[in-house]
């Protein structure tokens, strides 16, 4: 695989070349957006999170802003804060720097309100538009990829057509050295063991089970069936009937690649080759800790049809369902349904993901991004707001 990626100062590769405007904070979101909204070349990213959280949620949201921010996908980066919230923004903007990234903040409170801000920013951001317009594409190999695996919208040709379609990019990009990270620990229930036994060793299959227990423990707190959530009313009328059966069709994602390590939300992966990320399996939060962690680009199997995209990843949208491929082709990107009618092997599927994200990889557009289907994301937090 080769593809033309911008190489950061820190050695990763953006597929690319945005600059980021992050809110880090849920109250400043409006002003992130307002400033994206006027400036060519440059993204807005927002959520729910930042304030009124206990400490570990504040910590892991700090954290995810961080790795969202070192994407290599972004030239440049600039924060917006409220000025009052939890999170840390002087954190962010130190980790940041440490990329060798240029990172500018902006505090409402401060700028006088959300007018002045979105004035100021409007400015800061078309100087750092500019200077990443001047970057030039370089030549990069699958070394240089991160590749995120995610399924949404699963119906039964997810498990029999397009996630071990997916599974045989996978092992291809391994053996060819690239990075691949696999989350949806939800979906791993009832499966748990099999994920456990593609371990590099006992240890590391360990570290998969203790995740599964941790999720179920999660949604046992609850006190309700966790049917209806896991597997969705949309999974169930698709076929799948419980999270066991959804969860062998999610695992067939990774193909048979061994899993060489188990990271927290958002982490960014030390080694090479397959690891699993703790995560949900909803789209927002599973985008957004696949981003925080450095893919710069993401594969996103579903069988009845989900649109989104993420705002500065690029998500390739493959369908393994014939009618979805037609009827939805505003949102797909690739359809493998001929797995399902014998016209196509999984081989054959493989190799037309793996070009995918090849193309993809050197500036294609998206289905999601054409059409700008990127805005609804979130970062996963675990305690209550208070």
């Amino acid at each position: 695989m080769k593809f033309s990626g911008y190489r950061r100062p820190d050695g990763r590769v953006g597929t690319r070349n945005y600059v980021g405007v992050l809110s880090t904070v849920v109250c400043a979101n409006e002003v992130a957006r307002g400033i994206a909204d006027k400036v060519a070349g440059s993204v807005a990213f927002s959520h729910q999170q930042g304030c009124c959280q206990t400490p570990p949620d504040l910590t892991r949201v700090t954290q995810a802003l961080c790795g969202l921010a070192c994407n290599p996908n972004l030239a440049s980066v600039l924060l917006i804060g409220l000025g009052c919230e939890g999170t840390r923004m002087p954190e962010i903007e130190e980790a940041v720097r440490a990329c060798g990234k240029r990172v500018e903040t902006l505090m409402i409170q401060e700028e006088g309100g959300a007018a002045k801000t979105t004035a100021k920013g409007v400015l800061l951001t078309q100087e750092m538009a500019g200077e990443a317009s001047r970057l030039k594409p370089v030549d990069c190999g699958p070394e240089d990829l991160v590749l995120g695996l995610k399924c949404g919208s699963s119906d039964t040709t997810s498990g029999l057509a397009s996630n071990p379609s997916l599974g045989v990019t996978v092992e291809k990009m391994v053996d060819e050295n690239a990075s691949v990270v696999m989350g949806e620990v939800t979906e791993f229930i009832g499966a748990e063991h099999i994920m456990a036994d593609h371990a590099k060793d006992e240890a590391t299959g360990r570290k998969i089970l203790d995740l599964v227990e941790r999720m179920e423990n999660r949604a046992k707190m609850a006190g309700v069936d966790m049917r209806g959530g896991q597997p969705t009313p949309g999974n169930i009328a698709g076929g799948l009937t419980t999270i066991e059966e959804k969860s062998l069709g999610a695992i067939a994602k990774a193909g048979n690649a061994v899993v060489q390590e188990v990271y927290e939300y958002g982490e960014r992966p030390k080694v090479k080759g397959l690891v699993v990320m703790d995560s949900p399996g909803r789209e927002p939060e599973l985008l957004t800790g696949l981003a925080a962690a450095g893919c710069n680009v993401i594969v996103f199997t579903t069988g009845r049809g989900a649109p989104q995209g993420f705002p500065f990843v690029p998500v390739i949208k493959v369908t393994g369902n014939e009618k979805t491929w037609h009827h939805l082709r505003d949102h797909m990107d690739l359809s493998v349904h001929g797995v399902m009618d014998g016209s196509q092997t999984l081989g054959q599927a493989g190799e037309l993901i793996y070009r995918a994200v090849e193309e993809v990889a050197s500036g294609a557009l998206t289905k999601a991004e054409l059409s700008g289907y990127v805005q609804a994301m979130d970062i996963y937090v675990t305690g209550p707001v208070i």
